[in-house]
């Protein structure tokens, strides 16, 4: 009787040990309207936020998983850290320790959303398990490339992936309102505003926590 219920609690308990409350890609902007220097404050910035004592906490609790995409034009998006579970928090300083030193991609072309959103969904299917999927996205302008953002909508709300997005308003004073029409989408989702690139690091650390809010709140 009693190695029965050893077997039983070893059962119950198994899927709480591997549950993952938030799968969460991040998708850095890296057209060639970000100079190499903007292309260090995002990188820099993003590490920072993802070490923010209560988005930290947060990620470590819901055991997430991270993966980081760079995106540009037409074809050229690319997941250059993959799915990473962050069980401790030695393993989220490892992964936003990767996120700084992060090497740039491309450098010079055009600005593809709709595309950058597709090859980001196109991901999730690893971490279907996790209780929630979401894309943060940042960028610094409109998308003039390849298939538009809002053609994407459909697959994305059929997989339930929520979109949020981080509009650097550097050189588009209009880009949040861009982003709020064609950019986001699903239950709750939202754009946050930098003024510019000297910004997005309180903005981006702002932005993660909200998105950890959530989590966290269902946890306690």
């Amino acid at each position: 009787m009693h190695f029965l219920r050893a077997i039983l609690a070893g059962v119950c308990l198994a899927p709480a040990a591997l549950a993952c409350d938030l799968a969460l890609a991040l998708a850095v902007d890296v057209s060639g309207s970000v100079d190499s220097s903007e292309y260090r404050i995002q990188m820099d910035g993003l590490a920072t936020g993802l070490r923010d004592p209560i988005v930290s906490e947060a990620l470590v609790q819901g055991q997430a998983q991270l993966m980081l995409v760079q995106w540009t034009g037409s074809s050229r998006q690319q997941i250059t850290i993959p799915w990473t579970r962050i069980d401790s928090f030695a393993a989220l300083d490892r992964f936003a320790d990767q996120v700084s030193a992060d090497p740039r991609i491309w450098r010079n072309f055009s600005t593809a959303i709709g595309e950058a959103l597709q090859t980001t969904l196109d991901s999730f299917e690893p971490v279907s398990h996790c209780a929630r999927h979401l894309i943060d996205l940042s960028g610094d302008g409109v998308s003039n490339e390849g298939v538009e953002p809002t053609q994407v909508h459909a697959a994305l709300r059929d997989r339930g992936v929520v979109v949020n997005a981080l509009a650097i308003e550097e050189s588009e004073p209009d880009l949040t309102a861009y982003f709020f029409e064609n950019v986001i989408v699903g239950e709750g989702a939202f754009v946050v505003s930098a003024a510019g690139f000297a910004d997005y690091p309180e903005r981006i650390r702002r932005k993660l926590l909200r998105e950890v809010t959530q989590q966290t709140a269902e946890l306690k």
